[in-house]
């Protein structure tokens, strides 16, 4: 009894001896999961974790607003694979985070959220700051946590890096007390995770797997959709040598651009309500379709009545409530894409007798390129994509926002390699594309990273300008200025008869003038023939540098399947077409 009470005091000794206040654990918790950067804005409920960040020798990038903080670290998250992390103070802080964790959550992009939250004493009291930010963010977070121990943070902490970057990726939020942050306990690291109710299905069944393999043997005109969940496993090497086993084309989702290269000869480009005719065509005509890592989002498929109509459909996704839920499944696959494509190329894969079904899509890709009418006194947005295109040789890390630019980006830029694509899609977010950029960067620092903007989306975030001179950030800022919200403007053309509701900006701050007054170099150009002049010049170094580019006000993207159609239904696919979209549905 003795010698177990020696034990027991020497323990408690150890402990005591041990004890760290709750902000000095996170900062050791966040520092024993590898965490390099960290992206916040500082308020009265975090300054004890700020205080232990002083000297952590963690990298702590200030953000001029807390939107532009989890922009970033969406971006970062998007390029580096690893858990972008954030802290804001609590009440205003945490509710402007609430538009990047809804953003992360359906783009499934992994976050480690940490707010700040009044002293336990006084939550439910309207105390100065109090936000319910725990409840707020139920539905737009995978998990989320309220500490009200300093001892629970290292399972927590652990706990939430395991729960953002596993299974199907997405955002956690830690709600900490300021109490909790000045509590004391000892930090002991937990060995192991014990998560009984979470067990996602990463390995494919056997069984559904050899429905598929004999699925592709009978196929005459099967194609493969292609989407992020390919680019969150690191599949796009096997993504290549699957479709080349069985000969099958590819077709990508906005958010799965880059997971082929875009000059292989078997893919087809993007699909849904901006892609590619060919690629519509080919979802639209399909015989097998074999979806993987995709949602089926209403800007894939149009009308779902429409979509496939004729396909047995294979799915194969790590979430299975994406499964069935949009478009009816015949083969369902719970799966991590990489484990489903690793383990179907260890079968002796027969090609799917699909060589006329590869001529017929090659004569309507002949037939239905993309297009624009190019002029000589103004300059078209197409234009300047495939310059960024030819001067990055394909391989820039593109960022961008929502409407017009970011459509043209994705139908010109033309991926060479994985993970160059950032953009939020599932939400929509204006204002997202320049600070995901900026978290591209500090995830890539060797990288070329262009933040491709629209005037409208730009002025959001754009006090983010701050970080490129204040971090050594080369981030290029190009923002192709067409005086309009573009994507609400040529809805408003179409199909609201040209009444353009608040969608034109003719006031606009000088963008050059801004650009030099937070110490980086500026250029407007608006004549067709110095805009390669301006482009070349600016990536001839690592420097920062933004270029108003003045486009085409007029100008549309196209081709484009009208509200309430179906995929084969796109308009605009010529430019005879391009004035007889069809009345809103």
């Amino acid at each position: 009894m003795a010698e177990k009470t020696v034990a027991q005091a020497d323990d408690a000794a150890y402990r005591a001896k041990d004890e760290r206040t709750g902000s000095e654990i996170v900062v050791q918790a966040l520092k024993d999961e590898g965490v390099d950067v960290i992206f916040g804005y500082p308020g009265g409920a975090v300054l004890h974790l700020y205080d232990a960040l002083y000297d952590a020798g963690i990298a702590h990038i200030l953000a001029r607003h807390e939107q532009g903080a989890i922009h970033a670290a969406e971006g970062y998250a998007r390029i580096s694979g690893r858990p972008g992390v954030v802290i804001a103070t609590s009440g205003p802080g945490a509710t402007n985070l609430m538009t990047g964790l809804t953003d992360a959550m359906i783009d499934s992009l992994p976050l480690v959220v940490i707010t700040g939250q009044v002293g336990t004493h006084v939550m439910g009291t309207d105390a100065f700051q109090e936000a319910p930010i725990f409840s707020m963010t139920m539905p737009v977070t995978k998990y989320n946590y309220q500490v009200k121990k300093a001892a629970d943070l290292p399972r927590v902490i652990r706990e939430a890096f395991h729960l953002a970057s596993s299974g199907r990726p997405g955002p956690v939020l830690i709600d900490l007390p300021k109490d909790v942050t000045a509590e004391r306990a000892p930090y002991v690291r937990p060995e192991s995770i014990d998560l009984p109710g979470y067990q996602p299905t990463t390995v494919p069944h056997e069984v559904q797997l050899k429905k598929l393999v004999a699925l592709i043997s009978k196929a005459k005109k099967p194609v493969i959709l292609a989407g992020a969940g390919i680019l969150h496993a690191r599949a796009e090497k096997h993504l290549v040598q699957f479709a080349e086993r069985t000969r099958i084309p590819v077709v990508h989702t906005l958010l799965g651009l880059g997971g082929m290269p875009y000059d292989h000869p078997l893919y087809l480009g993007m699909g849904g309500m901006h892609g590619l005719v060919v690629a519509n065509r080919a979802l639209y005509e399909a015989d097998l379709l074999i979806n993987i890592g995709a949602r089926f989002d209403d800007r894939l498929t149009g009308d779902p009545l429409h979509f496939a109509k004729n396909a047995t459909v294979v799915h194969i996704d790590i979430d299975p409530s994406e499964i069935g839920k949009i478009i009816p499944t015949d083969v369902p696959i719970v799966s991590d894409a990489r484990e489903a494509l690793a383990r179907l190329l260890s079968y002796p894969l027969e090609n799917a007798d699909s060589e006329d079904w590869l001529n017929t899509l090659s004569a309507i890709n002949e037939r239905y390129p993309l297009w624009y009418t190019p002029d000589s006194h103004m300059i078209k947005p197409q234009e300047v994509i495939r310059l960024v295109h030819r001067l990055t040789r394909g391989e820039a890390i593109i960022t961008t926002d929502v409407g017009q630019h970011q459509m043209w980006a994705a139908q010109y830029y033309g991926f060479q390699k994985a993970h160059r694509w950032v953009t939020s899609g599932g939400l929509g977010t204006m204002g997202f594309g320049f600070p995901a950029a900026i978290g591209a960067k500090l995830a890539a620092r060797d990288d070329t990273v262009v933040a491709i903007v629209g005037d409208a989306g730009f002025q959001m975030t754009m006090q983010e300008l701050a970080l490129l001179k204040e971090y050594g950030l080369g981030v290029k800022v190009l923002i192709l200025n067409n005086f309009a919200l573009g994507m609400v403007r040529q809805w408003q053309e179409l199909f609201y008869a040209k009444r353009y509701s608040e969608s034109l900006l003719p006031f606009q701050p000088d963008y050059v003038k801004m650009a030099e007054a937070y110490g980086i170099d500026g250029y407007r150009v608006q004549d067709p023939f110095e805009l390669e002049q301006v482009l070349t010049r600016i990536f001839t170094d690592d420097a920062p540098a933004l270029v108003d580019i003045r486009i085409d006000p007029q100008e549309n993207v196209y081709p484009m399947i009208p509200p309430g159609k179906g995929i084969h239904q796109m308009e605009g696919v010529s430019p005879s077409e391009a004035g007889t979209l069809s009345p809103r549905a």
